[in-house]
Parts: C-alpha cells; sequence; structure tokens
C-alpha cells in the first residue's frame, strides 16, 4: 500500500505542467520538460522537470533533476522549496488547497524526513569501480564485440566485475551477475559515479534481470568518456550508441551521459568548440538533443545533431554493418572533421 505522501506526489505529478506554472512561474515548457533555474523558482534552466510520463519509475511524470546542484526529488520537493516550507505537514497542506481536496486532520498526516540529495554515493562509485579489472578478454569485451563494437580503444572508463550484486527490490535477495562497470567522471576526470551494465554469463546478452542497467554516484553534467575532450567531442545517451561511433570516428573524443535527461544537462569543456550530439530516435531523445542545442548555441559553441537511421546508432551498425554506418556519418559532420576524426576508419 502506498503511503499518504506517495498517493499525493502522484495526484500532484498528473497535474505537473500546472504545479510547475504555479510554483515555478519563472520557468517555461521545453518539450516534456518544465525548466526554470531552481526548485525556489529562480530564472534560469539548470532545473527540469518532467511533464508526463509513468506513475513511478525511470521517466516518472513530476520527477526533476537540477544539473547545477546534482539533487533531484519529486514535486512535494517543489512545493516545499517554493514556498519555503519547513515542517511536512504545511507541505501536505499547501499541496491539498492546491489539488482541492479536503484537508487532513493532523494526526494523519506521516511525517516524511526527505533532505534533497545528490543520486547514490560516489564513495560507493569509487570503490566498485577499483575493484573491478580490465574489459580484456573478458564477458565485457565478448558482449560488445557480440553488438558490432570492435573499437575498443580508449575504453579505460570501463571494466569488469564477475560478481557485481544485484538486487531487484529494497526487500529482495542480493543476487550477483557478471557485470560492465563504468566510470563516470567531471570535466576534470574525476570519479563522480558509476555505471553497472548487468550480462549474461555468455556475454551475447544483457543479464535477464528486471533492470539490467543502473547508476549510481553524481551524474548531472557528467559522463563516461572516451578520451579527453578538447575543441570538439561527441556526446550521447548509452554507452553501447558511442561506442559504436567510435568506430567509424576512432579518433573523437566521446562521452556517453546515460540518458536522455542526463544528456540534456552535460558540462561543457572551456575550449568545446565543436559539439556532435548522437540523437536516439525516439522522443526522449528528440527532447534532449533540442535542449542540448538550445544550451551549447547559448554557449558559443556550435551543436550538430547526428541522427540514426534505425533506433539508435548501435542498431544501425548491427543492422547496417560499419562500412554503411561510416558513409552515413561522413554525410553528417562537417568536413574537416572528415579527415581530422575518421581518418583511421577509411
Amino acid at each position: 500500500m502506498s503511503s499518504p505522501a506517495s498517493e499525493l506526489a502522484h495526484r500532484l505529478a498528473r497535474e505537473a505542467e500546472a504545479v510547475c506554472r504555479h510554483y515555478l512561474s519563472n520557468g517555461r515548457r521545453h518539450g516534456n520538460y518544465w525548466l526554470v533555474g531552481d526548485t525556489r523558482n529562480t530564472p534560469g534552466r539548470s532545473l527540469f522537470v518532467r511533464l508526463s510520463g509513468p506513475e513511478s519509475g525511470k521517466g516518472a511524470a513530476g520527477n526533476w533533476v537540477d544539473a547545477a546542484l546534482g539533487e533531484h526529488g519529486d514535486l512535494l520537493d517543489i512545493i516545499r522549496e517554493a514556498c519555503r516550507l519547513d515542517d511536512f505537514r504545511d507541505v501536505v497542506i499547501e499541496a491539498r488547497r492546491f489539488l482541492s481536496l479536503p484537508q487532513t486532520t493532523p494526526g494523519s498526516v506521516h511525517s516524511r524526513i526527505q533532505a534533497i540529495t545528490p543520486i547514490g554515493s560516489p564513495e560507493s562509485a569509487r570503490r566498485l569501480f577499483a575493484m573491478s579489472r580490465s574489459i580484456e578478454a573478458t564477458i565485457v569485451e565478448t558482449y560488445l564485440r557480440h553488438r558490432g563494437i570492435t573499437a575498443l580503444h580508449g575504453t579505460a572508463s570501463l571494466r569488469f566485475h564477475p560478481h557485481c550484486y544485484y538486487r531487484s527490490g529494497n526487500r529482495s535477495a542480493a543476487q550477483t551477475w557478471p557485470a560492465m562497470i563504468a566510470a563516470v567522471t567531471d570535466l576534470d576526470g574525476k570519479l563522480t559515479g558509476a555505471h553497472r551494465t548487468w550480462l549474461d554469463p555468455s556475454g551475447h546478452d544483457k543479464a535477464p534481470i528486471e533492470t539490467p542497467r543502473r547508476a549510481m554516484g553524481s551524474l548531472l553534467g557528467h559522463g563516461v568518456r572516451f578520451d579527453v575532450a578538447r575543441d570538439v567531442m561527441a556526446a550521447g545517451e548509452g554507452i553501447e550508441t558511442v561506442l559504436s561511433l567510435r568506430c567509424v570516428m576512432p579518433a573523437m573524443p566521446m562521452m556517453a551521459a546515460l540518458s536522455s535527461a542526463h544528456l540534456a544537462t552535460i558540462l561543457f569543456p572551456a575550449s568545446l568548440h565543436r559539439l556532435y550530439i548522437l540523437r536516439d530516435n525516439d522522443a526522449a531523445g528528440d527532447n534532449a538533443s533540442a535542449i542540448l542545442v538550445e544550451r551549447a548555441t547559448a554557449a558559443g559553441i556550435e551543436a550538430i545533431i547526428l541522427s540514426p537511421a534505425f533506433d539508435d546508432f548501435n542498431d544501425d551498425l548491427r543492422r547496417l554493418g560499419v562500412d554503411d554506418l561510416r558513409a552515413t556519418i561522413r554525410g553528417q559532420i562537417a568536413p574537416e572533421d572528415v579527415a581530422r576524426f575518421m581518418r583511421f576508419a577509411a
């Protein structure tokens, strides 16, 4: 049974845009997100509130992230911060007033003590990465090659853990599966988080579990990096998507942001002049690309969207083959970058 606080958060999520227009009036809608400076309604574009989606889990309506601070929460947190409320009972009263619901008696409100905190623990992520080893001659290498990815240079950010713990829920028994561990780093190369992809022992696919991909630590603005970016780089959502493009642009620095929401919020190197955005072919990919183009342009960075023929570039690589993918990308990137970044793939 869901708690009163969870039920109230779900009701607010069904009216997410109305909540944002009322409490975050200094922001505006951009695709499936409401953009504003922070939870206290400061003008800006650091905070992203998802306006529609499932009631819970990944992509849930009403969930928000602050790219500048690495914070996240739901619409009850928005009401608490926007109205400067300290007592959770006052948050409930305000939320019920907004939803035109009858007020509850004081004894029926369960206090929710929930600080706005970064997702996961960077220290736990650092320990996990340190416990893992090179992907060479492991299930991780088998998995990537099975997906058509043969360019594995510059992949020190990926490691292999033979027995990585997995739980489907807080009370479920722990399982162990082999896993690809990816280091999430900031612009200075400091490890801030880790991403786990649990794999089937055969290496031919992800593990047959409910959520075979999970991240931990501080992710917003950061990513899994393949080589150091300076004046030109490419950024995409998934690790496999980015590595697929490395097969045809082996000399270009790239990073995987790990989700569409995180792709929209990546931080730019100070020396960056041109950004290639590896768009996934869905609504979330369109929204993330549009937001990232706008942010890059405002920062004086040329932004070029690279579009796949199918769902994503790993799908293209497996269905078209490396030669056709190379020809497709050659026609989408700036002419000067063909010679510079595709020279080893000619």
